[in-house]
Order: C-alpha cells, then structure tokens, then sequence
C-alpha cells in the first residue's frame, strides 16, 4: 500500500503525529512554524495514520539563490523499509522546485546509514566532508 503524501500546516494534524517527532511538539512552536510560508511539513498516511514525515525549510542567501534545507525526516518504525522516507524526500524535493528553489541540502551523520541510503535513493550525492558544529542556548528553551 503506497503512503499519502500531504503538505501540513495546521498545528492539530502537526500534534497528532507527535510520535513522529524527537521531543514533544511545542504548540507555539508549531504554530509558528505553520504560519510561515517559507516552513514545509509533510506527513505521509497509511489508512489515514501519520507514519512519516519530513520538514524543509526554505534558506536564501544574496550569492546562492534559494535552497531548500531538509531539517528533519522520520518514518514509524513499524512502516520503515517501504520506501516512505524516499517519497517523503522526493515529494520535498517536487516541492522545492515547485517554489523555485536551485536545490536542496541535508545534514546527517556518517554513522546513519539508513538516512544516508534514504537520502542517495532519492537522488543526493555527498559532495563534501563538511563539518556541523552548533550553539545552544538553554536559557532561552526555559532550560537550566
């Protein structure tokens, strides 16, 4: 049975697949999220559950154009190896070059070879040895 695939934008059907998710959905959070033009989520269903989704958000820079950044994609473990994560990619992709986006770039870990077999499948090559490093701020998150 082939998943459907939908764009989302209303923070109750962003809830319900909370499961999907790493932490809890934060409904401010999701509201903003929603609200912004440039935010994607799509959830993929099977027999109207959510059981994957992936989030892009559109990047524009003065000498790069417009990417589209796949920030995030997770399938159901009991759905995975059934091709939904690379039709969650590849819709994402559709997407992007429906809004005139000149590509579109993901981060991921060398040691995640199920997201990097996902990512190929869909078409991405690994061009770099880039490097992510990251800031964090827990007292903005109400952390301590």
């Amino acid at each position: 049975m082939k998943a459907e695939i939908r764009r989302i934008a209303d923070v109750g059907a962003i809830e319900a697949a909370a499961a999907l998710f790493d932490n809890p959905v934060e409904r401010a959070a999701a509201a903003r999220f929603a609200a912004s033009d440039i935010h994607h989520l799509l959830l993929a269903y099977l027999d109207g559950r959510p059981v994957g989704m992936v989030s892009g958000i559109e990047l524009t820079h003065p000498d790069k154009g417009t990417e589209m950044f796949l920030y995030e994609l997770a399938v159901d473990e009991a759905y995975r190896h059934r091709g939904i994560g690379t039709a969650l990619v590849e819709e994402l992709a559709a997407l992007g070059r429906e809004r005139g986006c000149d590509g579109m770039w993901v981060l991921t870990d060398r040691g995640n070879p199920a997201a990097l077999a996902t990512y190929r499948r869909a078409g991405a090559r690994a061009d770099s040895d880039q490097v992510m490093l990251e800031w964090s701020w827990p007292e903005q998150a109400g952390e301590t």
